[in-house]
C-alpha cells in the first residue's frame, strides 16, 4: 500500500469491465463501448482509433500495431500482427551506394506500408461485437471538433515538432508554432477517411484517394511505393512465444517485434537472486542494465522478419541465457550494445481492456519516432510511420531492408499467467527501452511483491545511446555507485516510457494501473 502523505496514484478497481491507456478522452469512450455492450477488443480499437487524435505524434493511421488476446472463457492467448511491409522497389543496395549505412529516418524509404487499419478492421470483425462504425465515432467527432491537448502531450510536441517536414507543418503546427496544453488540435481531413473506412472497411484506405494521397506524399520525396504495395497489406493471425519468469508466465508477440528480447532478458535476470537486492539500489540496477546490453545485442543479430529468420528459440533457449548472464561482472559495466539496426525513439501508444465476459486485450500502436518520417499526404494530413528505420542495410542480414519484408519492431504487448490462469494484461511504452521495461515490470511484481500500480510508478533505468539513464527518482550516492562501476550515469530530460496494466483478480475484481508519466488512467464500472 502506497504512502497516503506522499503524491501518487491508487490502484483502479472495479467488477465489469475496465480500460487503461495513456489519455483519460480515450479511456473513457473505450469504456463506453464497454458499458454498450462491447467487448476488450471494441474498446481496444475505439481507444487505439481516438488516440491518433489524443497523441498524434504518437500513433496514426498510418501506423502499425500489434496485439495479444485472451478470449472470453479460455485461458489461452492469441496473436495478431498488424506491421506493414516494405515496398516491393526497396532496394538495400541502392541506400548503401548512396552513402548510408542506416535508413534516413525521416525519408521515403523509411515508410513502410501501414498495416494498423487492416488489423484493426480485421480484429473488429472477429473480435468485436460493436461494428467498426461504432468505434469509429468518437473519433470522426473529435477531429472535427477538437482535442484538449493534454500536458504530457503539450510537453512534447514543441521538442519533437521540428521533425516535420513539407505540408506536415501545416496540419500539425498552428502558425507555424506548436500546440500548447489546452489548445484545440483538429484533423478534419482525418475525420473524413475515417468516415470512409466505417462505410467501406480497410479497402477505403488501402485502395483509392487515400492511398493516392499516400503515395503521392512519398513519391514526392523520391518514394517507390505502387498502389500494388497498399492493395496487398494483409496482417496475420499469431501465436504468441512464452517464457516462464519463477512461477509466472509470460505471453509475448512472435518477431518480428522485440517480445523475444523481454523474454531473454528475464531467463537472463532469473539466474541472480534479485530479491536479495534493494529495488531501487545500485546493484539491481547495474545488473538489468548488463543484461540489456547483451539482450539488445542478440536481439539487433537476430531477429527479423520471420519469413527470413525465425530466431524465437534461439532467443528464448535456456542455454544462450546462461552464456550471456555468465559475461556480466558485478564490479565493471560492459560496453554498450552493437547497433545494427534502429533509430532510437520512446513514441509509441498502449491500450489495454477487460471485459465482463473475461476477454482481455493488449493492444499497442505506433508511428515509431515522434510525429513519425515528418512527412504527411497533402489532401488528408495523415502523419507517414518510419518503421523502416528498424531494418538494416548490412548485406546479408537477415533484417536486411528488402522488398516485402516486415523490419523488426520495439512495439511489444504482454500478458501475464500464473497457475493455469490468464491474469494480467500489460504493456510499457518507450521504443527501445520496452523489452527492458517488461522485465523491470515483471521482477517488481515477483521479485518484490508490488502490486501494479507500484511496479508502474518505481523509477526507472536504461543504457541508451552509451549511457545509463536515471530518472530522478534514484539517489545520488546510487548514481555515484554506478559511476564508480564505469557508467556513464546521465538523468534524461524525459522520464522513460510509460505502461498500463489490468489484474483479473480470480475473485473477479479488476486492478488498473497507470503511469502517471502520461496523462491518462485506468478506469473501470
Amino acid at each position: 500500500m502506497r504512502d497516503f502523505h506522499l503524491p501518487g496514484r491508487s490502484p483502479v478497481r472495479a467488477t465489469n469491465g475496465m480500460v487503461a491507456t495513456s489519455h483519460p478522452l480515450a479511456a473513457a469512450e473505450a469504456l463506453a463501448c464497454l458499458k454498450d455492450g462491447g467487448t476488450a477488443m471494441d474498446a481496444a480499437i475505439c481507444g487505439a482509433l481516438l488516440m491518433s487524435l489524443c497523441e498524434p505524434h504518437m500513433c496514426g493511421l498510418a501506423g502499425d500495431c500489434f496485439a495479444l488476446i485472451k478470449p472470453a472463457g479460455a485461458e489461452r492467448v492469441l496473436g495478431f500482427n498488424g506491421s506493414g511491409r516494405a515496398p516491393a522497389a526497396a532496394d538495400a543496395a541502392r541506400l548503401r551506394a548512396a552513402g548510408h549505412d542506416t535508413i534516413p529516418d525521416g525519408s521515403a524509404d523509411a515508410v513502410t506500408v501501414p498495416g494498423a487499419v487492416e488489423a484493426f478492421c480485421r480484429m473488429s470483425e472477429s473480435h468485436g461485437r460493436l461494428g467498426l462504425d461504432r468505434l469509429l465515432q468518437p473519433a470522426i467527432r473529435y477531429a472535427e471538433e477538437g482535442v484538449p491537448v493534454a500536458d504530457r502531450v503539450g510537453f512534447d510536441w514543441p521538442n519533437k515538432a521540428p521533425r516535420l517536414q513539407g505540408v506536415a507543418r501545416d496540419f500539425y503546427l498552428r502558425d507555424g508554432r506548436p500546440l500548447k496544453p489546452g489548445d484545440l488540435f483538429r484533423a478534419p481531413g482525418q475525420a473524413e477517411v475515417m468516415r470512409r473506412i466505417a462505410r467501406h472497411g480497410a479497402p477505403a484506405f488501402y485502395q483509392g484517394e487515400v492511398a493516392e494521397d499516400m503515395m503521392a506524399a512519398l513519391a514526392a520525396v523520391g518514394g517507390r511505393h505502387c498502389a500494388g504495395d497498399f492493395a496487398a497489406t494483409r496482417g496475420e493471425e499469431t501465436t504468441p512465444i512464452t517464457g516462464q519468469y519463477r512461477a509466472t508466465e509470460v505471453f509475448e508477440h512472435p518477431p518480428n517485434g522485440q517480445g523475444a528480447t523481454a523474454i531473454l532478458l528475464l531467463n537472463i535476470l532469473a539466474r541472480f537472486d534479485l530479491a536479495s537486492m534493494d529495488p531501487f539500489g545500485a546493484a539491481r540496477t547495474h545488473l538489468e542494465s548488463e543484461a540489456g546490453k547483451l539482450a539488445y545485442d542478440s536481439r539487433n543479430r537476430l531477429i527479423a522478419d520471420p519469413d527470413v529468420l525465425d530466431a524465437t528459440a534461439q532467443m528464448c533457449s535456456p542455454a544462450l541465457a546462461a552464456e550471456l548472464a555468465a559475461r556480466i561482472d558485478p564490479g565493471r559495466a560492459l560496453p554498450g550494445p552493437s547497433r545494427i539496426a534502429e533509430s532510437v525513439h520512446r513514441d509509441t501508444i498502449y491500450i489495454t481492456a477487460v471485459d465482463r465476459d473475461g476477454m482481455a486485450v493488449s493492444l499497442i500502436h505506433s508511428i515509431f519516432h515522434s510525429f513519425g518520417s515528418g512527412l504527411a499526404c497533402p489532401k488528408f494530413g495523415l502523419l507517414l510511420h518510419n518503421r523502416g528505420c528498424g531494418f538494416n542495410l548490412r548485406e546479408g542480414h537477415p533484417n536486411e531492408f528488402g522488398p516485402g519484408k516486415r523490419p523488426l519492431h520495439t512495439i511489444i504487448p504482454g500478458m501475464l499467467g500464473a497457475a493455469g490462469r490468464i491474469e494480467m494484461p500489460f504493456g510499457v511504452m518507450g521504443g527501445q527501452y520496452q523489452s527492458c521495461g517488461h522485465a523491470r515490470f515483471v521482477t517488481n511484481l515477483r521479485d518484490y511483491g508490488m502490486d501494479p500500480q507500484a511496479a508502474v510508478d518505481a523509477p526507472r533505468a536504461f543504457f541508451d545511446d552509451g549511457r545509463l539513464q536515471l530518472e530522478r527518482g534514484y539517489s545520488p550516492e546510487v548514481a555515484a555507485k554506478l559511476a564508480a562501476l564505469g557508467h556513464d550515469v546521465v538523468t534524461p530530460t524525459e522520464p522513460i516510457g510509460g505502461a498500463q496494466a489490468i489484474r483479473m483478480h480470480a475473485s473477479g475484481v479488476l486492478e488498473g494501473a497507470s503511469d502517471a508519466r502520461k496523462d491518462g488512467c485506468a478506469i473501470g464500472y
